[in-house]
């Protein structure tokens, strides 16, 4: 099939339609639009960082304008139609995806290959016990544990807590409930009302799910950012595209000074209306958008920095700066800082970017940057510390 050939500035658009940036409100409001949203991008990263509002938090928030907090507590707690689990990143990923993340688990159990993996299999059979036994437990509730050295720098000193990681991502364990960063752990099957499990999905049906979720979210994809860590999949994906390709439910795309890169799309994405977005996003570093940088310098000419673990003197951007999207371009990243105590929002550095300039895009930004203010100070939930323990705010 000869490749269709699209400009740029279309393929950015393209882009931004299926991340849903180009419109106010694409998924609606309240705890469905939490499953909506998270159900279309495919996974929602989490942090610890909360310098500002925590990236799970912020991601949802750019598209949906009413969000709360609590919305996405309901749809993991209550509704049952979020779970986490590692994706790139540990992330948010929609139950009905559920029966393409069991292989990875059993991957797991077989195979640990995390922080985790010297755990002591008698710590997790003891803490599996207690949980049947007395119910979802959180490490707080753990206050008996004799100490180790850790082996790595994410380790926890808490054999119960490498316990739980363990049983975690073996997929005996979900987490059933989030404070803030603290964790509350479950038995699995008892959370989602088990027997029986989903039947595990097949390598092939992985790597359908892969490729479609990307189609989904991304528009354009290349074989880079359909399998983002998933690497070994890499020649049975090529051989995926080439089947869907034969049968014209994927087109292959030239885009104008990328040539040098394959990319693919179906045919309902080519023929889909892209007008120039007008709105105005201050994304996470790790919104959807920006976590792959290498694509996001491709389509944006902006090559996004994450500084936070850059000594200060060396900072081009900022501790946790912020890229801002304006239209269809990056024009500016902020490095902003929540003061809660203050009940304001500082902005301790800004750059214009690309074409961004203050004539153009100074109102725009100020105007998001007042409601992102109410986003951020707007308490839903109690704050809690961070995994490692260290209180809110302990960034720097």
């Amino acid at each position: 099939m000869k490749p269709v050939a699209l400009p740029l500035a279309r393929a950015r658009r393209l882009w931004l339609a299926a991340q849903r940036l180009d419109r106010a409100e694409p998924f609606g409001a309240g705890p469905e639009a939490t499953r909506a949203a998270v159900e279309h991008l495919g996974y929602v990263q989490i942090d610890t960082i909360n310098v500002i509002e925590r990236c799970h938090h912020h991601i949802l928030y750019t598209r949906i304008p009413g969000y709360r907090r609590a919305d996405l507590r309901q749809a993991q707690s209550v509704d049952k139609s979020v779970f986490e689990y590692w994706t790139h990143a540990l992330a948010y990923v929609p139950v009905r995806d559920l029966r393409f993340y069991l292989p990875e688990m059993l991957r797991h159990r077989e195979a640990p290959s995390r922080w985790y993996a010297d755990a002591d299999p008698s710590e997790l059979k003891k803490v599996l016990r207690r949980i049947r036994r007395d119910g979802p437990i959180s490490i707080r509730d753990v206050d008996d544990d004799e100490l180790v050295e850790k082996d790595h720098p994410w380790a926890s000193r808490k054999p119960t807590k490498r316990a739980l990681q363990l049983g975690f991502y073996n997929g005996q364990l979900t987490i059933s409930e989030r404070r803030g960063m603290v964790k509350t752990y479950e038995l699995m099957d008892r959370h989602f009302g088990w027997p029986p499990r989903p039947r595990p999905a097949t390598e092939r049906q992985v790597l359908d799910h892969l490729l479609d979720r990307a189609l989904r979210a991304q528009g354009l994809v290349t074989a880079t950012s359909v399998l983002h860590t998933h690497a070994r999949y890499r020649k049975a994906l090529q051989a995926l595209i080439e089947r869907r390709v034969r049968r014209r439910t994927l087109v292959p795309v030239v885009v104008e000074g990328l040539e040098a890169v394959p990319h693919w799309a179906t045919p309902e994405t080519l023929a889909a209306d892209a007008d120039e977005p007008v709105l105005t996003h201050i994304l996470s570093p790790f919104d959807p958008l920006v976590i792959q940088r290498k694509r996001l310098e491709l389509f944006f000419g902006y090559e996004h920095l994450f500084e936070a673990y850059v000594p200060k003197a060396k900072r081009q951007l900022g501790y946790f700066a912020l890229p801002v999207l304006s239209g269809d371009r990056i024009v500016a990243a902020l490095d902003l800082k929540a003061d809660r105590t203050a009940g304001r929002l500082l902005i301790q550095n800004w750059v214009w970017v690309g074409e961004g300039n203050a004539a153009h895009h100074q109102q725009l930004i100020e105007a998001e940057l007042d409601r992102f203010e109410r986003f951020q100070l707007a308490r839903d939930e109690p704050r809690a510390g961070n995994d490692n323990g260290a209180p809110a705010g302990a960034v720097e």
